[in-house]
């Protein structure tokens, strides 16, 4: 047991350290979803109630992108390239070497979520959250369900060229349908109700219920169940889809 944990240890500090070799993806990571969120504050500036909305869905994005993004490009990356395969013939335990790429996405995500906190504190107006632990719990079953869903994602991308079509496919819509600019209730019947089922639209109820409205975890328990069931079906899809190798086309 102490041994296994020594290895991933050691795979996510290597992790760590091509991560930060690699400007651009610090860049997405951690600077992009600031630009966004400073770009929307300077035009709200002044209403307090927009962005309360807006802080909280920039984070719950931030996981989606940390999380599902990185790990549906990295895998397929790592498929393509015949570094899964290579991994698979040596002492170095599948388990292990993807462990370490998930803490990896799990620290960017923490990182993430934290400045943002702090940003929404500091910029904008907002309280520091008011249930720490719901925080904790929304961010933590969140990153489980996004970071399944990337790598069971990544089994139905055919190549790194055709990854970001594939990805923003997916990304790009449910941003805009899972309120990270709006109210989710506001929007017409029809989306609503497509929102509702979403992961993002409730990881962002739990985040704002955290940081902004005060709801605790029981008012919040349906979007908790919601997001756990997605994590669930990602932890199933990720394991029984999951190739060493790229598939043939």
């Amino acid at each position: 047991m102490a041994e296994a944990a020594a290895m991933v240890w050691r795979q996510y500090r290597l992790e760590r350290r091509m991560f930060w070799r690699n400007p651009s993806a610090a860049f997405f990571n951690f600077a992009l979803p600031l630009v966004i969120l400073f770009f929307l504050g300077a035009i709200l500036s002044g209403n307090q109630k927009a962005l309360n909305i807006i802080v909280p869905g920039i984070a719950g994005m931030s996981v989606v992108s940390t999380t599902f993004t990185a790990l549906a490009f990295n895998m397929t990356f790592l498929r393509e390239q015949g570094i899964l395969k290579r991994i698979h013939g040596t002492p170095l335990r599948g388990g292990t070497y993807l462990s370490g790429i998930a803490l990896s996405a799990v620290t960017n995500t923490v990182v993430q979520v934290a400045i943002i906190t702090i940003a929404g504190k500091v910029f904008f107006g907002l309280p520091w959250p008011q249930d720490w632990p719901e925080l904790v719990i929304f961010v933590a079953v969140g990153v489980v369900a996004f970071a399944t869903l990337g790598v069971a994602y990544a089994h139905v991308i055919p190549n790194f060229d055709s990854a970001p079509a594939y990805v923003n496919a997916v990304f790009l819509p449910l941003i805009f349908v899972s309120g990270v600019f709006f109210d989710a209730q506001n929007a017409p019947p029809v989306l609503r109700d497509i929102g509702a089922a979403l992961p993002l639209t409730r990881l962002i109820d739990g985040l704002s219920g955290a940081m902004v409205t005060g709801q605790g975890l029981a008012d919040n328990l349906t979007s908790l169940a919601v997001l756990s069931l997605w994590a669930i079906a990602g932890t199933i899809l990720a394991i029984r889809g999951f190739s060493w190798e790229q598939r043939r086309t």
